[in-house]
């Protein structure tokens, strides 16, 4: 659904009927206060008109109705034109009002296509520029006409021109950023979601494969029994046997699955380089060689440290693993280091790297990603960034700063990584942010509980 569809006819109404109010208001307040002679005929007809196409708009319509583009911009011209109308009536640009010309263009920018944000904002300022040079004159009472100097009048029409322009592109782009932002966060929020249930769907597999194990391993025994017990040549002593092969299928099937429930009670935390393992799992046969290097710093323990396996961790270095193994020509590397105060995780490729003009942008949502001569190894990743930012707003999630660089500028000089051409990313964890995750799961960790029925 474009955004031209998303606004609903009410809302136009209740607006409309707004501006109807307010412009009987002004023109009351200019008649009998101010004292202008107008032509208050013409000028109610005018807002007779905006009148009667709500009335007909409410009694035609379901009043929940969501008015596609054609019928938006239909909307928006009709108001435009109508201000265009009341204002040739009371002065032109003379008139103090006339800078409310800008709203329907800004209701365009912010609720339909560009192109339709385009028409409506040049048929204004054609408008403009004709209330400029014809409207009826704005006359007291006393026969005295209310105009402003020549060069005030061109300041007016200069300002509303450039307030057309401005605002029409400001309310243009920061809609279009608000919009590419919700799409990205909903995105992340789907793709954690999904994580989770992969997670929780490994948690009652491994607990079905461990709580089954006894009633296989009986059944396996007890049709063993069986099957010695009875004459060799029987019909039954096979049937035993054909149990006894079906309880084995069964454990091996269950003890397959089990591997993949990592997310059993006792496994919600694991040592660093298995989760990053887990992370890099499915892209360790897709080509590229994934090379490891994980040491400590300094005086940090030798054995790494033991972090939560949480969905976010895991499903943003999968993202950040992924992007770098799409865009390496033959080797990616995963470095990790950890001292007493903090993880510091590194991914890094030979492949072309970041452009160096987008190097400040990089993990901003529908952002242009990467590029190669030849086709990436997956193309629908082209254009859009998405999991350059999930991946960002996954791990910001779990206490991570993250910084992306170019390995030709990172590395220069270095012998040891000079391969590492490509691009670079890093990802910093202070050791309390995870200690505060695993306090906050400490108390939830209970013990194991049967499957029932």
């Amino acid at each position: 659904m474009g955004r031209g569809s998303w606004i609903r006819l009410r809302t136009l109404i209740l607006l409309r009927w707004w501006a109807v109010i307010g412009q009987l208001t002004a023109l009351v307040v200019a008649q009998r206060t101010i004292g202008l002679n107008l032509d208050i005929g013409l000028c109610y007809m005018v807002i007779g008109a905006s009148v009667i196409s709500n009335l007909v708009a409410s009694l035609v319509f379901p009043i929940n109705k969501r008015l596609n583009e054609a019928e938006n911009l239909a909307m928006v011209l009709f108001d435009l034109i109508q201000l265009g109308l009341l204002l040739f009536l009371t002065g032109g640009l003379n008139n103090p009002f006339s800078v409310l010309i800008v709203g329907p263009v800004v209701v365009s920018a912010a609720s339909l296509s560009s192109r339709a944000t385009v028409f409506l904002g040049l048929t204004a300022i054609l408008i403009v520029t004709a209330l400029a040079r014809y409207h009826l004159p704005l006359i007291t009472d006393a026969g005295v006409e209310m105009r402003v100097p020549a060069v005030f009048l061109f300041g007016n029409w200069a300002a509303i021109v450039i307030g057309i322009v401005f605002l029409g592109v400001y309310s243009r782009w920061t809609t279009t950023e608000m919009h590419a932002m919700s799409d990205a966060l909903q995105a992340t929020q789907m793709a954690l979601a999904r994580e989770q249930k992969l997670t929780d769907l490994g948690g009652v597999i491994a607990a079905a494969a461990h709580e089954l194990g006894t009633p296989l391993a009986t059944i396996k025994l007890t049709s063993s029994e069986l099957a010695d017990e009875l004459p060799p040549e029987s019909e039954a002593r096979a049937d035993a046997f054909l149990i006894r092969e079906q309880a084995d299928r069964c454990r091996d099937i269950l003890r397959s699955m089990g591997r993949a429930g990592k997310d059993d009670l006792h496994l919600r935390r694991a040592p660093l380089t298995a989760v990053i393992d887990e992370a890099a799992g499915p892209h360790a046969q897709r080509g590229k060689t994934l090379l490891f290097d994980h040491r400590p710093l300094g005086n940090a323990p030798r054995d790494p440290p033991v972090i939560p396996r949480r969905p976010e961790i895991i499903h943003g270095l999968r993202n950040l693993i992924q992007n770098a193994v799409d865009f390496a020509d033959s080797r990616v590397w995963v470095e990790a280091r950890w001292s007493e105060r903090r993880i510091t995780l590194r991914i890094m490729d030979d492949g072309p790297g970041y452009p160096p003009h987008l190097l400040g942008r990089i993990g901003d949502p529908l952002m242009r990603r990467r590029t190669r001569s030849a086709a990436p190894s997956r193309p629908e990743y082209e254009g859009m960034g998405l999991g350059l930012f999930i991946a960002k707003t996954l791990l910001e999630r779990s206490g991570a700063d993250l910084s992306f660089a170019n390995g030709t500028d990172s590395f220069r000089g270095d012998s040891l990584r000079c391969e590492r051409i490509g691009a670079v990313v890093e990802v910093v964890w202070p050791l309390a942010e995870l200690t505060q995750y695993r306090a906050e799961e400490a108390g939830g960790m209970g013990q194991n509980l049967p499957i029932t029925h």
